[in-house]
């Protein structure tokens, strides 16, 4: 394993605003990024199957029952070890699961960081019914929070974070903020 390498995973609940860190390091800074639901997506479509929610939810429930509920992580790292292995930072967006953190820990060791983004329930809730794809209802958000939660082992990697980001002012505050800790996790970040 090469010490060189650094993987940072944002962890956090839905609309805390894990996708405007990985989306701000993978197009305005240049780094890799692998999300994890396009793992997912990639499956889809290599069974032929129109990429909808309803596929994607099936496709992943039936990774998750063959390969358990980490097996995200396992695709993940390989994917890293064949498309990234030469990058000194790559970044994950998605990661779920307490089992999907252990796997890649075992896998990279220190070069893996946790940085949790969170932002406040109710602003969270606000977000995600405006937003322009998939916006979702209170009770939608509540229920996948839950489940997530409950289901996916979720609260783990977020207590066990190693970087925490609170996301309740602006876009730019929040890439300021971002900036320091990658810095911080990566001396040579640009």
């Amino acid at each position: 394993m090469s010490t060189n390498r650094h993987i940072v995973a944002f962890v956090g609940m839905p609309g805390s605003g894990k996708g405007s860190c990985t989306d701000y390091l993978h197009q305005e800074k240049g780094y890799p990024l692998i999300y994890f639901g396009g793992i997912v997506v990639d499956e889809v479509k290599r069974r032929g199957l129109e990429v909808n929610e309803k596929n994607e939810k099936s496709v992943r429930e039936e990774l998750r029952a063959k390969g358990g509920i980490g097996v995200l992580g396992k695709l993940v790292a390989e994917k890293i070890h064949k498309a990234y292995a030469d990058e000194p930072l790559v970044v994950l967006d998605g990661l779920y699961s307490w089992s999907e953190y252990k796997i890649l820990r075992n896998e990279f060791g220190d070069a893996i960081t946790l940085v949790a983004v969170y932002t406040p329930k109710q602003t969270r809730y606000q977000r995600l019914a405006k937003r322009p794809v998939r916006p979702l209802t209170e009770a939608e958000v509540s229920s996948r929070d839950i489940a997530e939660i409950e289901n996916l082992e979720k609260g783990g990697p977020i207590a066990y974070a190693d970087f925490l980001l609170t996301n309740t002012e602006t876009l730019d505050d929040l890439h300021r903020e971002l900036d320091k800790v990658v810095k911080q996790i990566y001396p040579s970040y640009r």
